[in-house]
């Protein structure tokens, strides 16, 4: 074994998009790859410039939008832009984009529980409601917990007769240290990967 100092430890977790309510009642539509599940609450690990966080604290419904491997393109699209204007200085290489779901290539579709949109494309959605934020590390990120009040899944990815997602039809998208991954092969990498030509 070796001692080593990654820049960042995102070991292989999946990718989620965000939908939140700006103040002007439009959306923000954001991904990231820091979210656990425990139980039916889902603990969010946000950039605090980000615009997401920022709706949160306001405006705490969201929905959790669960791509597959095939949507990592569209994903890639949202990466470097920002919802917040001016763009945030700690986020130099973005760019400010307040249509994102177009940006992306993205459908909205109506939530039945909260107010911002789900993503059509994305074949598991989750609408919740942000119970707690806690400032994380040095304060550049935000921990937030999210209860979940409904799932929305692709019937293909439900075992039939049951109210449980089939995890041999469930293929999530994995970003797995700034590259993405299905649950097999190599599908790409971030704008921000550092390992792009190895």
């Amino acid at each position: 074994m070796r001692t080593i100092h990654p820049k960042i430890l995102y070991f292989g977790t999946p990718v989620v998009l965000l939908s939140t309510e700006n103040p002007d009642g439009s959306t923000n539509l954001a991904p990231m790859s820091s979210a656990w599940a425990l139980g039916h609450t889902i603990v969010l690990g946000l950039g605090e410039q980000g615009q997401t966080a920022r709706n949160l604290r306001e405006r705490p419904e969201l929905v959790i939008n669960l791509p597959g491997p095939g949507l990592w393109e569209a994903v890639e699209r949202l990466a470097p832009l920002t919802g917040r204007d001016p763009v945030p200085a700690g986020k130099p290489s973005h760019r400010f984009e307040p249509a994102k779901f177009a940006a992306a290539g993205l459908t909205e579709l109506p939530a039945l529980k909260v107010r911002p949109p789900r993503v059509a494309e994305c074949p598991l959605q989750l609408e919740a409601v942000a119970t707690e934020s806690r400032p994380g590390g040095d304060g550049d990120f935000v921990i937030v917990e999210a209860q979940v009040l409904a799932v929305h899944a692709d019937p293909g990815l439900v075992v039939p007769g049951t109210e449980h997602v089939d995890p041999a039809r469930w293929q999530p998208l994995i970003y797995n240290f700034r590259h993405y991954f299905g649950l097999g092969e190599h599908l790409g990498h971030s704008y921000r990967s550092e390992t792009a030509t190895r």
